[in-house]
């Protein structure tokens, strides 16, 4: 398969790592062990498989390449840890509001990333902040029927947006790095720069570090396979064809992925509101997809690096 034909995969690989990530809920929520401990494990479980990958890759994506200094391992282990802070806050914040404040303020990401792209110079059509802003309505929508509004939550509400900012410079600096870097490189050594974060916040937060049965175990190894491996890298793949403010809005459908597989699996009720916000968000993605703006991808060059 040629190059160009890769590149024409990245929307679907995007839309695909989508709906990885968005299952990621229904492991977390049968997990054996704590939070930010589950986050951890998704990492750790998922290595050895990205570096495998990092030094055996059958995707042609000349001229991107390998890290080949200490300055591109560190540049590359920094988007893990905005991904490793990024979990810990989102796992934290469902210990101290409501999952549903906890999702819809974590699902605040492509506002920062849309700022951190303007700020780099990316610019867009007028319908592209339209249809940002109508799949922000749909999520919202989309739990919003759940949502509380109580004084007691403002510390987890904090947790849950400042979580945003970090998964939104995430994005951006993945998608900057991956004009570079290969995916399997950047996949690989962020994925150490997160583990890394997850793991200190896990033990200094106490939560149980261990699963009590090979149940527990298997679980966490199939989130790392389905969310991590599968979710973030293909996303991970995506970004490097794909402007970084539509990918992050895209990532919207995660929710929508969340709802209809705990309908599926765990039986929790879907009701008509909640199919009307996931259609308003795929309608919002069309949107966002016609307004942006084609602009040709610059030859990667150290640089750009953020």
């Amino acid at each position: 398969m040629t190059s160009d034909r890769w590149i024409r995969f990245a929307l679907p690989a995007l839309l695909l790592g989508a709906v990885g990530i968005g299952l990621a809920p229904l492991f977390v929520r049968v997990s054996e062990v704590g939070l930010v401990a589950t986050a951890f494990w998704r990492l750790f479980f998922a290595l050895p498989l990205l570096f495998l990958y990092f030094h055996n890759s059958p995707l042609p994506e000349a001229p991107r390449r390998a890290p080949s200094s200490l300055r591109d391992h560190l540049l590359i282990a920094m988007s893990g840890v905005f991904f490793g802070i990024d979990l810990a806050l989102w796992h934290g914040s469902i210990h101290f509001t409501s999952v549903a404040n906890a999702t819809i303020l974590t699902n605040f990401a492509p506002i920062f990333v849309t700022i951190y792209a303007f700020v780099a110079g990316e610019r867009f059509r007028p319908l592209f902040l339209v249809g940002l802003a109508t799949a922000l309505g749909g999520s919202t929508l989309l739990v919003g029927s759940s949502l509380e509004v109580d004084r007691h939550h403002v510390f987890g509400d904090a947790l849950g947006f400042t979580s945003a900012i970090f998964y939104g410079a995430y994005l951006f600096a993945v998608s900057r790095l991956r004009r570079t870097f290969t995916a399997g490189a950047v996949m690989a050594w962020g994925g150490v720069g997160a583990a890394t974060v997850l793991f200190v916040v896990a033990v200094a937060a106490g939560d149980v570090l261990l699963a009590s049965t090979l149940v527990g175990w298997g679980l966490l190894l199939g989130l790392a396979l389905v969310s991590q491996v599968g979710g973030q890298g293909l996303i991970t793949y995506a970004l490097a064809h794909l402007p970084a403010a539509f990918s992050s809005v895209a990532l919207l459908m995660q929710p929508a992925v969340a709802a209809a597989a705990a309908w599926l699996v765990l039986d929790e009720p879907l009701g008509l509101v909640q199919g009307v916000g996931a259609a308003i968000v795929l309608l919002g993605i069309v949107l966002a997809r016609q307004g942006s703006r084609k602009v040709p991808v610059p030859e990667p060059q150290l640089a750009d690096l953020p």
